[in-house]
């Protein structure tokens, strides 16, 4: 069935803030392994994302470990770190009433999130996050989401799409494609969105906010007309 209104919503940095994760990551591989070595774990995983197109954290690891055996950094302390990914406190770095946005918007179209990512990891981070269930299991995962719009109009039919997600690049690309029937929502929040550089490469967004948590006092009805007015 077609929905009037598909609110689409972005979890690292939107929902989550993956910046802290990752903070907390680096400080881990530090303490077990030091600053040098943690340093080359970072260079593993930058060029593995530049490769994929996406954060393969499980996968950087997977190269990590043959750096490690070979270097003799201690193999067996790095099955401490895929536990630490593994079973990582993610409902924790929700920013502040980000279940609370989700239920809010639930009552004003459906709610999907759509995320980039890889099929172990990054389903694991929104089931543990409490996101998964906040949507009632409506998940999209794709290597380049933006590229993916055919899939997610056929999954999830809506006359307009509202997509919340810190990354201009994307919004933007999406927006080229589905035009007006798009609603773009810029929430300032992560190192993307305070990069200015990418500010600046990129046309704004329809919507800009300074945290997630703004959008429980935001009237969407200017944008969305009607059909949103007629929602409790």
């Amino acid at each position: 069935m077609s929905s009037d209104i598909v609110f689409l919503l972005d979890v690292d940095n939107t929902l989550l803030d993956n910046d802290r994760i990752i903070a907390d990551l680096r400080l881990h591989l530090e303490h077990a392994f030091g600053v040098a070595s943690s340093d080359r774990f970072w260079a593993i995983f930058n060029a593995l994302r530049d490769e994929l197109g996406y954060a393969d954290y499980l996968g950087a690891l997977q190269r990590y470990r043959a750096d490690i055996e070979t270097h003799d950094y201690g193999a067996q302390r790095l099955l401490s770190t895929s536990g630490f990914l593994i079973d990582y406190p993610f409902a924790e770095r929700l920013y502040a009433h980000a279940l609370d946005v989700v239920a809010h918007l639930s009552k004003l179209g459906l709610t999907v999130i759509l995320s980039d990512g890889d099929v172990v990891f990054q389903p694991r981070k929104v089931r543990r996050a409490g996101l998964w269930d906040a949507v009632h299991g409506r998940v999209l995962i794709y290597i380049h989401k933006e590229r993916m719009l055919d899939a997610v109009q056929r999954q999830y039919p809506a006359r307009r799409y509202v997509m919340v997600d810190d990354k201009l690049r994307v919004l933007n690309a999406m927006k080229r494609i589905w035009g007006e029937r798009l609603v773009t929502v810029f929430p300032r929040q992560g190192h993307y969105a305070h990069d200015p550089a990418n500010i600046a490469r990129y046309p704004g967004a329809d919507i800009s906010v300074d945290q997630i948590s703004d959008l429980l006092e935001f009237s969407f009805a200017p944008w969305l007309g009607a059909s949103i007015k007629d929602k409790p």
